[in-house]
């Protein structure tokens, strides 16, 4: 069951709304909790124990951190249980790569012949462990309380909202409102235009794009237009689709009385990769920063210490998003590489670039390096650059011509307009009686998303994966 889904509108979202408005104010953690486990177990109730296994995990390990005084004894608890909770992750996460291509080969050229039955991965792994890390690490640092109360730290870990892909909601961000948050009208209105904000970019944006993506980035020859036409959807695609889900979560959140933080600033509007870091997935950007980056030494170590950090800290949100291949990986370091670049380039004095020109060739590298995100495998990915260059011919391929329609076209220009606006806001000036009217058009996206999921049925969010 995704957000977007006539199941989630009609029927679990109104229930849970209908149950939380009539349970009383002290058993709201509750019914939240037990609707979010239900929500998750919709997926695979096998699962199930994953989730609920974190959350005693990272809520016992507060407990204990909260007791224990001595210095030495806290560390070596606050290290057994990131030890713990990483290994979980790399066990579903990295389980598959290393038994196929170190465990079962090494068993072959002994003679051996294994079976393995391949990990299915946790929907929704990787944001739930981010969130038990942060906790724990928190308490450790003493810069939240630890949550004695089970029922209120599982309602945190599990809430349905943001459980499956973000934000990456820490403890600080809803320690007050667990405690007490307002549930009324205002807060609903408010919540409720977010959520039909991020339905409208998911459904009738994301959802648009997806097959002509799919379609060019499944050629095996793709030719100049193929591959420039598939980059630019992708790109478009996974902006509206990650950022559409941050903002439904957000919303639904605020309908509850949470603050969830903001995922995404305009990120294309970008001048430069660390800017571009800073509006993209916000709060994964923030957590490696906070529990990664700064401890490692940040900024305030040697410039060649620094170079290393940030290729590291990139290199593990690439390891992070997927190990299915060696994409992931190479995304991350060439983030990472660029960002040591741009710092080399800043901290030797060289000029700073026209913001036209910064704007484009920053475009220009996030949109060629969602090739490595998108593309199946690195054969893959180098076809979609070969194209890119031209080298398998310049017109768009009969296969890519049967599958694009003028409502593609029509949606790329909108997402394109959109996912810029704050650039050609200020040049804008709409009459007042049109500026008014836009007032209501999430209202319209509502109805026409609800039309959209009618016809094409759900279709599930792609950092879901992560």
């Amino acid at each position: 069951m995704v957000f977007a889904s006539l199941e989630f509108l009609s029927l679990f979202f109104p229930l849970f709304l209908l149950s939380y408005a009539v349970t009383p104010k002290s058993w709201r953690n509750l019914t939240l909790l037990l609707f979010s486990w239900a929500f998750y177990a919709w997926w695979s109730p096998a699962f199930l124990w994953v989730l609920s296994g974190v959350t005693v995990l990272a809520w016992g390990a507060g407990l204990a951190l909260g007791a224990t005084q001595g210095e030495q004894a806290r560390r070596w608890l606050l290290a057994l249980s990131i030890a713990a909770l990483a290994g979980l992750l790399a066990f579903y996460k990295y389980g598959n790569l290393v038994a196929e291509s170190l465990i079962l080969p090494l068993a072959r050229a002994e003679g051996h012949e294994l079976s393995w039955e391949r990990l299915i991965l946790p929907i929704g792994i990787s944001f739930i462990v981010l969130q038990a890390i942060s906790y724990i690490v928190d308490v450790y640092r003493r810069t939240v309380h630890v949550e004695r109360d089970f029922i209120g730290f599982a309602a945190y870990q599990a809430m349905f909202s943001q459980l499956i892909a973000g934000p990456i909601v820490r403890y600080s961000h809803v320690e007050k409102e667990l405690h007490g948050r307002p549930f009324d009208l205002r807060h609903i209105a408010s919540g409720l235009r977010y959520f039909m904000v991020g339905l409208s970019m998911k459904v009738i944006i994301a959802d648009t794009l997806a097959p002509v993506a799919d379609a060019c980035f499944a050629q095996s020859a793709p030719s100049f237009a193929d591959a420039w036409l598939g980059t630019f959807a992708y790109g478009m695609q996974l902006l509206f689709d990650f950022a559409g889900y941050s903002a439904m979560a957000i919303g639904i959140g605020q309908m509850l009385g949470f603050r969830f933080p903001e995922n995404f600033d305009s990120p294309y509007i970008s001048r430069s990769i660390q800017e571009f870091w800073r509006r993209w997935h916000m709060t994964l950007g923030s957590w490696l920063r906070d529990y990664l980056y700064i401890p490692l030494g940040g900024s305030r170590v040697a410039a060649w210490r620094v170079y290393l950090n940030l290729m590291l800290i990139m290199g593990i949100s690439g390891l992070w998003h997927g190990a299915d291949s060696l994409n992931f990986l190479l995304w991350g370091l060439l983030h990472g590489l660029a960002m040591v670049i741009q710092r080399f380039w800043e901290r030797h004095g060289g000029p700073a670039l026209p913001g036209l020109l910064a704007w484009a060739l920053t475009m220009l590298f996030v949109f060629c390096a969602w090739v490595l995100f998108r593309a199946p495998d690195l054969p893959g990915a180098w076809a979609m650059y070969q194209g890119q260059l031209g080298l398998h011919g310049f017109s768009l391929s009969e296969e890519i011509a049967l599958v694009l329609r003028p409502v593609h076209l029509l949606t790329l220009m909108l997402a394109s307009l959109a996912a810029t606006w704050p650039l050609w806001r200020p040049h804008v000036r709409l009459p007042a009686a049109i500026g008014e009217a836009l007032v209501f058009w999430p209202i319209l996206g509502l109805f026409a998303s609800a039309a959209l999921m009618s016809s094409r049925g759900a279709s599930p969010f792609l950092y879901f994966q992560f």
